[in-house]
């Protein structure tokens, strides 16, 4: 790249303030500035999509390691399967014969209807010596047992 120092700087600037004068250089200046900025962020921005694209090329690389890396565990999986397949065929054949008939479970029998009492959470020892009924009653069931007995 060319080398600017402080000296050739100064002739450029002594230079552009003879050729293009006092009134007309800032304006210059600036335009100057700002086509410089322009020229670094699109070199900034080249740089930038090399990075992307060489970190692309290395990302594709990887992916492809990792699934040949892949391939080779499933056919080796594969393979010892295979193998379990056959001792397992062999074991079984010659340990047992085949069952003829498939196991049985027990039929499905519906509980009884004494899931109400299991529900309640106070225990029946409770209900019994504060007086809550632990069973419903007719009324004339009731009536029969809480009516006052005839003295003799």
């Amino acid at each position: 790249m060319i080398d600017l120092g402080i000296e050739k700087m100064l002739v450029i600037g002594a230079v552009a303030l003879i050729v293009i004068g006092p009134e007309k250089l800032p304006r210059v200046a600036r335009t100057v500035g700002t086509l410089l900025g322009k020229a670094q962020r699109y070199v900034a921005d080249v740089k930038a999509e090399v990075n992307r694209s060489m970190e692309l090329e290395e990302l594709k690389k990887m992916k492809e390691t990792v699934e040949t890396a892949a391939r080779d565990v499933e056919s080796t999986i594969r393979s010892g399967a295979s193998e379990f397949e056959k001792e397992w065929s062999e074991a079984t054949s010659t340990a047992q014969p085949a069952l003829s008939e498939p196991l049985s479970y027990p039929e499905y029998r519906h509980p009884k209807k004494k899931w109400r009492i299991k529900q309640g959470a106070t225990p029946n020892w409770y209900k019994a010596r504060n007086g809550i009924r632990t069973k419903a009653l007719s009324g004339a069931a009731r009536v029969a047992r809480y009516r006052p007995q005839k003295f003799n």
